[in-house]
């Protein structure tokens, strides 16, 4: 292992040690799937996850969460959560993510006190701390901790280290809310978050593996890795995705040829602000 990696590495586990036990918010994604893991070998049964079953997230990644922590043999829980019952989020201002990850971190403090659990892990790193991430202050105020990011790891350092281990999906692409493809200011709601959870499955069925479908209204923003936007300018590849998506209920659908790259929505943020 590389002896950057190595440091940080050990800096984890050492930071983990520290917490005696330890609830940790798990969504089945490459990150918490890496600090879960650690954290299991350092504090074993000391060890609770908890997975939150929202409208926001795809059913498959749910199921995902619930099999790996199975493999990893540690304690895990599944928490109905309900974002879309409340309007601070549902109106999708652009600090909607502060009010779902408060309202997440309040659940997760219930199961912890039940547990016997006062700290209360996220799986944020360092590279998210260039980004406009609402949640992360959120669960900052709530005392919540960031082990990875305390202990220096990029997306980069997450992704090596899992591979190291030998974890399943090191690989995969980044995870992200549903409500992440809807730009702020448009109402959220059940449909249009099963119209992209179904929308997304079609490309993915189809062989794309990054991928993001930006909900415009009526019209879908197709986001790929560059490399793969050649593809849709294959007569059978476009007229299967546009049958698919005219089914889904989209009357537009484009393809955005900057390709693929996360919180390209908070483009719109600088308008809002001038706009407020």
């Amino acid at each position: 292992m590389m002896n950057g990696l190595q440091k940080k590495y050990s800096r984890l586990k050492g930071i983990l040690a520290s917490y005696g036990s330890l609830l940790v918010a798990y969504s089945g994604g490459v990150d918490s799937t890496l600090l879960l893991r650690v954290a299991a070998d350092v504090l074993g049964d000391g060890v609770f996850a908890v997975t939150a079953d929202s409208p926001t997230y795809p059913g498959v990644e749910r199921a995902e969460a619930v099999r790996l922590a199975r493999c990893l043999g540690v304690r895990h829980r599944v928490v109905r959560s309900d974002e879309l019952a409340d309007r601070r989020f549902a109106g999708n201002p652009p600090d909607r993510c502060y009010w779902c990850k408060r309202a997440l971190i309040r659940q997760l403090r219930k199961v912890g006190r039940e547990a016997g659990i006062s700290t209360i892990a996220c799986a944020g790193h360092v590279d998210d701390l260039a980004d406009y991430r609402p949640g992360m202050r959120a669960a900052w105020e709530a005392g919540a901790v960031s082990p990875l990011s305390e202990a220096g790891f990029t997306k980069s350092d997450i992704r090596a280290l899992s591979r190291r281990l030998g974890l399943p999906g090191w690989r995969r692409e980044a995870m992200a809310c549903l409500a992440s493809r809807i730009p702020y200011g448009e109402e959220i709601d059940a449909a249009k978050l099963r119209r992209i959870e179904r929308a997304e499955a079609i490309l993915r069925r189809r062989g794309f593996r990054e991928v993001r479908v930006r909900s415009h209204d009526g019209i879908a923003r197709i986001e790929v890795t560059p490399s793969q936007i050649g593809r849709f300018f294959a007569g059978r590849e476009r007229a299967a995705i546009l049958r698919g998506f005219r089914k889904l209920g989209f009357l537009y659908t484009c393809v955005d040829l900057e390709g693929y790259r996360t919180g390209s929505l908070n483009l719109a943020l600088g308008r809002l602000r001038k706009q407020g």
